[in-house]
């Protein structure tokens, strides 16, 4: 975040996705829980996925990449200190935690319910103690502006930020004056969630960095393209009985190759046979 304002957070959904993210320049990383439920477990976004789901992509994320991870943590699983705990061991660097119902909705989804202010600050104190590593942020969500009104949201993500959050993810909003009234208030840094197809217009980072967001993220954005294009590719396949209409939505195999590093691996490899070849020999 010292180097840029606001910071570009993007969406991965597997490790191999946050390859590609790292080698087009981004400085930081972010696993959705609807990117869990969705492409990982084929499920919608209401609270179905477990802690366990989204470990699994955590580590395999963070196994590939030194860039800081941002975990969607839910509304921590009933037990937002042991998801802290279990997150940092995986090798998250944040997590975000919400003030709606264990029964969650997608933030740009009619019907959310929230807890009270209350139960939200306990969810928080109990993350913010548990947190072993001083450099874990701890993210309080709140999805209030939606039904309870732009002041309910500020009134409560003050009270989060007191009960130790380290920044602010205001969801939902519509206007670039609200987030400017977050940053304002709460003084701490503010996220906003440039998702497509919701509430929240697809405002620029220069946008943004004028109303005082410190992190702009794009949550599902690349899963969306892929998805797309893969339908496309199935639907030709299927009715044409051939790929060859589609090959141009497609990664070649040079670019997969590149980007996996796959040519020194190999080289690894056959280094490897080369030697066991000898001993054998011998």
């Amino acid at each position: 975040m010292h180097d840029e304002r606001p910071l570009q957070v993007v969406g991965v959904i597997n490790a191999y996705a946050a390859i590609l993210a790292e080698k087009a320049g981004f400085k930081a990383l972010y696993l959705s829980g609807a990117g869990v439920a969705n492409a990982s477990c084929g499920l919608p976004d209401l609270g179905m996925t477990t802690i366990e789901d989204v470990l699994t992509d955590v580590r395999r994320i963070t196994r590939i990449t030194e860039l800081p991870l941002l975990v969607d943590a839910d509304t921590g699983w009933e037990n937002p200190g042991e998801t802290v705990r279990q997150l940092i061991a995986a090798g998250a660097a944040g997590i975000h935690i919400e003030d709606q119902v264990e029964s969650k909705r997608c933030g740009h989804r009619p019907g959310k319910q929230l807890v009270s202010t209350e139960a939200m600050t306990g969810r928080i104190k109990a993350a913010v103690n548990a947190k072993t590593d001083p450099a874990f942020v701890v993210m309080a969500r709140t999805d209030a502006v939606a039904g309870e009104g732009l002041e309910a949201g500020l009134e409560r993500a003050s009270h989060y930020r007191d009960a130790g959050a380290d920044m602010i993810f205001a969801e939902a909003l519509t206007e670039l004056a609200q987030y400017r009234k977050f940053a304002e208030a709460v003084k701490i840094p503010v996220l906003a969630n440039v998702t497509e197809f919701g509430k929240t217009p697809l405002f620029t980072v220069e946008e943004l960095r004028s109303a005082g967001v410190a992190l702009a993220l794009y949550p599902l954005s690349a899963f969306r393209a892929m998805s797309a294009a893969a339908l496309k590719v199935y639907r030709a396949i299927r009715t044409q009985g051939t790929q060859k209409n589609v090959t141009q939505l497609m990664q070649t195999r040079a670019e997969l190759y590149e980007f996996l590093n796959y040519e020194a691996h190999e080289r690894k490899l056959n280094e490897l046979f080369e030697q066991e070849n000898k001993h054998e020999r011998k």
